[in-house]
């Protein structure tokens, strides 16, 4: 175990405020525990509105300064930043898998896409534009120009504890706003060793700070301050609306990123295999634990017996267990809440007449014993009637349902109130078009799952969310325009 993971699991670690690493005010400490093993990996203070206020006070202070920095010299700091989560992303992904339960492979992954975000912004922060527009009279002469809206509060979720904190605080501190990070409560500690290495690539005290602890506490500290300009916020629907009642008072600015119903959409004329394979990582990456994972596969009446053996077949091989074991391809869920929500939809799904193509229970055999474990599931017969075509999952489990027309499929996925990522496999040109316009999604792949880069705007339309993260559109939720009249 290197250095940074020494420093992070097994012990206790402290919050970043103002530059120092620090004790909650309460004195107190919450266990972070492995949902493989339900063994404690570490201990982080237990902070609270006190600890968010003292927060804030730093991250106000460090604003004139940061701030005014010019985008060469927020750059340099990202950089060194990126180049020291590279070096150290086999610790990285050691604290992650830990904390998170997802395979070692997927860690490394992340920690390497964590360090991408932060590349790029780094050199987005020296393209921050401005306009010059043509006056109405012959005298004036009118700017455009680009600005930081302030401290920007940064509230992060468990299932990608690295990726969502760099792609929120890269863009934050590129845009020149300093930062009051709140990462979940269930994997702080991915948040704790990258801080350390951005306060090792020198980035000014105060410029972002670190708050563990009571969510509820912290997030009406954060929302009822008025030097809190921006909140961004990656969770649930539910949290998103409580959090966006809460910025009335103050108007502040919101990005969020909501739940989702992801539909996987299979045309007769698809790349079948493409198809499954595309699923296969999807659907079953970090445990379906993936806002814009996969939810329902409609797949055209006339192929889904064929694709549903072979994505059987390919399930059927997938192994289960501790993310730090090799040869694994699927971790647990977080904790027994998310678990027990993953059964109740199979339950369901089962008694109005679904049927369980593989998998469909929790794991409980002698290595799954001690954690969340829910087998890899595939369901056919699936009808709208079901609560898992309606709602997000959140976990291992595909259902099936099939479809007949175009304008069908099309107006069964449109109907949720979701509308975050959608994908389409299909090899005519013409429906490919007709797809991606049509879908009210914020995002369409077609003939792949990929969506997260660092160069594209990811977010989603309707109770999916508003703003985006990802690309310029990402650092532009962290500025305001003003507009200044000169006239000669």
């Amino acid at each position: 175990m290197g250095e940074l993971a020494s420093a992070v699991l097994g012990g206790e670690s402290r919050m970043w405020i103002g530059g120092q690493w620090v004790e909650a005010v309460s004195g107190e400490f919450v266990d972070v525990t492995d949902p493989a093993t339900g063994e404690v990996v570490g201990r982080v203070p237990k902070g609270g509105g006190k600890d968010a206020a003292r927060a804030i006070d730093a991250a106000s202070s460090a604003f004139p300064g940061w701030s005014r920095s010019t985008g060469a010299e927020r750059a340099e700091v990202l950089k060194r930043w990126a180049e020291a989560i590279r070096k150290h992303r086999e610790e990285i992904s050691e604290i992650l898998t830990r904390e998170q339960g997802k395979p070692l492979a997927e860690s490394l992954e992340e920690a390497d896409g964590a360090a991408d975000f932060v590349e790029w912004y780094a050199e987005e922060a020296k393209r921050i534009y401005g306009e010059t527009l043509p006056g109405s009279r012959g005298n004036q002469r009118i700017l455009v120009i680009r600005q930081p809206v302030g401290v920007a509060a940064l509230i992060t979720p468990w299932n990608y504890p690295a990726t969502m904190v760099t792609r929120k605080m890269a863009a934050a501190l590129a845009a020149g706003c300093t930062v009051v990070l709140k990462p979940a409560s269930q994997t702080p500690l991915t948040a704790v060793a990258l801080l350390k290495l951005l306060e090792e690539a020198g980035l000014p005290p105060g410029a972002a700070n670190l708050v563990t602890g009571e969510a509820g506490a912290i997030g009406r500290e954060v929302m009822a301050d008025p030097r809190v300009r921006k909140v961004s916020f990656t969770g649930s629907t539910e949290t998103g609306k409580v959090l966006i009642r809460a910025s009335a008072d103050r108007v502040k600015r919101l990005s969020m990123e909501l739940g989702g119903n992801a539909p996987l959409i299979v045309f007769p004329d698809a790349e079948l295999e493409r198809a499954v394979e595309a699923t296969l990582g999807n659907k079953f990456e970090n445990a379906g634990q993936m806002c814009n994972g996969i939810n329902v596969l409609y797949v055209h009446e006339s192929i889904v017996d064929r694709f549903s053996e072979r994505l059987v077949s390919s399930v059927e091989r997938l192994r289960v267990g501790r993310g730090t074991e090799p040869g694994v391809r699927m971790g647990p869920l977080i904790d027994e809440r998310n678990l027990r929500k993953v059964e109740s939809f199979v339950e369901d799904a089962v008694r109005k007449g679904a049927r369980v193509l593989t998998g469909g229970s929790r794991l409980t055999g002698e290595s799954h014993r001690s954690g969340t474990f829910f087998a890899p599931t595939v369901i056919g017969g699936v009808t709208p009637a079901m609560r898992l075509v309606h709602e997000e999952i959140f976990g291992p489990v595909a259902p099936v349902v099939t479809f007949r027309e175009e304008g069908e499929v099309m107006e069964r996925v449109n109907a949720t109130p979701y509308g975050l990522a959608a994908y389409v496999f299909t090899r005519d040109v013409g429906r490919v078009f007709r797809m991606a316009e049509n879908l009210e999604f914020g995002m369409v792949a077609v003939n792949g799952t990929s969506l997260s880069v660092p160069q594209a705007p990811f977010g989603g339309i309707k109770e999916s969310g508003q703003g985006r993260e990802g690309g310029r559109h990402g650092m532009e939720e962290f500025l305001h325009l003003k507009y200044i009249s000169l006239n000669l």
